[in-house]
């Protein structure tokens, strides 16, 4: 049997993707294997007249990549990412002090079948993503909506203005704007992902050594710090600042030049939250502060009776909200007094968002819950009297949506022309409609991009700082 091989990888540094290319010849047949780095990938076959017509068209498939990036490897030597999650265990006494606590009133609630950590509320939908991939939208009166399906474990649902997007676990960011899921960023796979967020475009990467990454709208790197510690499960942006969280504490950057802005000597850092004036970090000693975000001083401190795995607070800063470790949540004033703690009866709350006098958390046991958070109810609850919870269920009228091979037109006037194109060894995409400015780059889903390929797109909108654009809405392959 007369038989070659090649094997290559794409190792780049930061946020942008790691993969390999594989070629091999035996005898008549010509077979590639591709994808990320310690998946299977997909593969493709083909039948030549000769072997030696099938090792020429080999090397021409290799010298290809190689212009494209990618460099000769060992097979094996580089491994498919540490998935890594959270994880609490509460002492007796904690348990104990949560034995006798009150219900909360929960209005609603939706079991997703698997632990949840991913939350986003916007002002129609909650947003809901579990450990085995499945990310659900339902009304904020609990009906659901829509199911995608995603090939990995979902760590967060990120809110980016009008975008949203879900972390998983394989070390893709996936775009879920339009109809079918598609995948905006790809993360290194040496970067063990703990938290995502992303403002603007700009995505930022907290990880398991005390490392922050930031990547652009082109899921390219911009740069890289390390903040000390380990475990940073807090990562928040906003126009000025990064601010990370480990358990060395919380330090801000300035999002534009990695420069630090200021320390804050917290505990261990659980979870985090930010509002316009102040972030919130929830810690292992059982405590949430209140940082100001200019200085980091601390300003206020509320204290639960167990660690906390999440909080939230109100837009506003009003009211501040956290969990702890024994399936409690509690509220506090501005000023960190503790206003209530009720039992979320259903699991520890693993992420959080207030939203319209509600608290929407999601659960170790998998249940997206709708608290009401009202002065009345919460006062209700206080005496034992709440509501009966509504359970509430998918139906067989909702399909699940995975990834799909991209559709195709032939009308290029449904929306806004774009076009792929090789700079150096990156695809870039430009608006080529006109009154669209050519010169800017596009973020476009990076999974669909093929040079030389146009495309049409639902709409094409202008980031907020300017100077790229961003594809929203449906995508599909002019043909």
């Amino acid at each position: 049997m007369t038989e070659k091989r090649w094997y290559l990888e794409l190792s780049e540094d930061g946020g942008s993707s790691h993969k390999f290319y594989e070629v091999v010849v035996q005898n008549l047949e010509l077979t590639l294997r591709y994808g990320r780095i310690g998946e299977a990938g997909q593969s493709s076959k083909k039948t030549l007249e000769s072997f030696e017509k099938a090792v020429v068209e080999a090397e021409k498939k290799v010298r290809e990549k190689k212009r494209g990036g990618y460099t000769e490897a060992v097979m094996g030597e580089r491994q498919k990412r540490t998935v890594v999650r959270r994880t609490f265990t509460a002492s007796a006494g904690e348990v104990r002090a949560a034995a006798n606590t009150k219900r909360a009133p929960v209005l609603w609630k939706f079991n997703t079948g698997s632990t949840a950590f991913g939350i986003c509320v916007t002002s129609q939908r909650a947003w809901v993503g579990n450990q085995q991939g499945d990310v659900y939208a339902l009304t904020l009166e609990g009906v659901v909506e829509a199911h995608f399906k995603l090939p990995d474990g979902v760590k967060c649902i990120i809110e980016d203005g009008d975008f949203l997007y879900a972390g998983c676990d394989n070390g893709k960011v996936y775009d879920l704007n339009g109809k079918v899921p598609r995948v905006a960023y790809e993360i290194s796979d040496d970067v063990s992902i703990y938290w995502l967020d992303i403002f603007d475009a700009l995505l930022a990467i907290s990880d398991n050594d005390g490392g922050l990454t930031l990547v652009d709208h082109n899921d390219e790197f911009v740069w890289n710090v390390n903040s000390g510690g380990s475990s940073g499960w807090m990562v928040r942006t906003d126009a000025k600042a990064v601010y990370h969280g480990t358990s060395a504490g919380v330090t801000a950057y300035d999002s534009s030049s990695g420069q630090k802005v200021w320390h804050s000597a917290t505990n261990n850092v659980l979870f985090g939250w930010q509002t316009q004036d102040f972030v919130y970090p929830g810690c292992g000693n059982k405590n949430v502060y209140v940082l100001e975000k200019t200085t980091g001083e601390q300003v206020a401190t509320c204290t639960c009776d167990a660690g906390v795995p999440s909080n939230a607070a109100s837009p506003d800063g009003k009211y501040i909200f956290a969990a702890d470790t024994v399936s409690s949540v509690y509220c506090f004033s501005s000023s960190g007094e503790r206003l209530w703690k009720l039992a979320t009866g259903c699991g520890s709350a693993l992420s959080m968002q207030y939203h319209g006098e509600r608290v929407y958390i999601v659960t170790s046991d998998g249940s997206l819950a709708c608290i009401d958070a009202s002065e009345s109810a919460i006062e209700a609850a206080k005496t034992g009297q709440v509501p009966d919870v509504k359970t509430v269920l998918a139906g067989s009228s909702i399909q699940a949506v995975t990834p799909t091979p991209i559709l195709t037109t032939r009308d290029a006037s449904e929306g806004v022309l774009l076009e792929c194109y090789r700079q150096g060894n990156k695809l870039r995409i430009r608006a080529i409609s006109p009154g669209y400015n050519s010169s800017w780059s596009v973020q476009f889903p990076s999974d669909i991009r093929e040079a030389g390929a146009r495309y049409v797109a639902t709409e094409v909108r202008e980031s907020s700082k300017g100077g790229f654009y961003r594809a929203f809405g449906e995508i599909k392959k002019l043909i």
